[in-house]
């Protein structure tokens, strides 16, 4: 008996998700945040994860961990949170609670591609919206595939990746309004979007629930999504939830970052000034289109995305190439917002590339 023989059709024709080996590199690929916590606050959190009792399992439902997002976020007591391991799991978890026989899991294209991925996964039919050429949404053909289609799920990432924008707030509400099933509104990148969030029309519209991510604001390795929405939505997504799936060590540095929220808020504030640093300098590069961003990343074309890709990393950088995921995205690349050195040597490494190919 062979893998090909029982293992489901629709699993044996997906790629396994790539990660990049970035040793020796300048690492610019993943959206992380470059700065650690100051001295103090590491010495102090060793002492604490000293402390943690790995011997036991850990609170299943993390509930320090949740008070904490409270505190940090303004979450109103009458929403609900669930924590995921990292906010891939909490995709998972919705898409399989309600992958019915025959459900459709709609979402734009280009977006994050696991959302495509989990849906098949799990059994949903898919069903990808391409957004205009400029990758605004383009509402009327959401609207049409809503009304076609009758999804019972609906991803909208906001801001978007790897594009990097917004969506229109109005455009959102109305696809909000028509939707027919749940809207899982993605905040992964919410930290660097000046505040624009959806967070407070959990109120308005019962059939959205929220996700976020502390990865983008600075606990990459820990591995930390959060949910939000409505208890009678959360209650029936925590059935699916595994079991203690936040672990000890996870519980107890992220309580620790999060009631130290300030600091990683100016980091972000930092990486946002980084940012417009960065866009200016693409912006005056010959050849090079550089989107507008609200996260903590930027994505441009030019002429040759593959060969530059590729000069970028012999030269040590490593970005984000993107050309051949998706036709929107044809020699395109994306480069994470770093630390003013790291874009430095991007941006030094950039310019040395494109004057090789005048």
């Amino acid at each position: 008996m062979t893998p090909d023989q029982l293992i489901r059709p629709e699993i044996l024709r997906l790629s396994a998700y790539h990660v990049a080996d970035a040793t020796g590199m300048v690492k610019l690929d993943a959206m992380e945040n470059p700065y650690s916590l100051p001295d103090n606050l590491r010495t102090e959190l060793a002492e604490k994860l000293g402390e943690a009792a790995i011997n036991r399992y850990p609170d299943p439902h993390a509930a320090a961990v949740q008070n904490a997002l409270r505190q940090a976020f303004s979450i109103d007591a009458d929403y609900a949170i669930m924590l995921g391991n990292g906010s891939d799991e909490l995709i998972q978890i919705v898409a399989s609670a309600l992958a019915k026989p025959g459900a459709t899991l709609l979402s734009v294209e280009p977006s994050f591609v696991m959302y495509r991925m989990i849906a098949e996964c799990t059994g949903l039919r898919y069903v990808g919206v391409p957004l205009r050429p400029d990758f605004s949404l383009d509402e009327a053909a959401m609207l049409d595939a809503i009304e076609r289609e009758q999804p019972e799920l609906v991803f909208l990432a906001y801001p978007n990746n790897p594009t990097g924008n917004v969506f229109e707030r109005a455009a959102i509400e109305r696809i909000l309004a028509a939707a027919p099933g749940l809207v899982v509104i993605d905040e992964a990148y919410h930290a660097f979007a000046g505040g624009m969030s959806f967070i407070a029309d959990l109120a308005r519209f019962d059939n959205l629930v929220l996700m976020r991510t502390v990865s983008k604001l600075g606990l990459a390795g820990l591995r930390l999504g959060y949910m939000v929405g409505k208890p009678g939505w959360i209650k029936e997504f925590d059935k699916i939830r595994l079991p203690y799936n936040i672990n000890v060590l996870t519980q107890v540095a992220a309580k620790f970052a999060l009631d130290h929220v300030s600091v990683l808020e100016r980091q972000a504030g930092l990486l946002v000034e980084e940012r417009a640093r960065l866009m200016s300098a693409l912006s005056v590069l010959q050849g090079v289109q550089a989107f507008p961003s609200d996260a903590n990343f930027i994505l441009f074309r030019l002429p040759d995305a593959a060969k530059v890709f590729t000069g970028l990393k012999r030269r040590g950088i490593l970005i984000k190439n993107l050309h051949g995921g998706h036709p929107l995205l044809d020699n395109c690349l994306r480069v994470t917002v770093g630390a003013p050195l790291e874009n430095d040597a991007f941006l030094a490494a950039l310019r040395n590339e494109l004057e090789l190919d005048n």
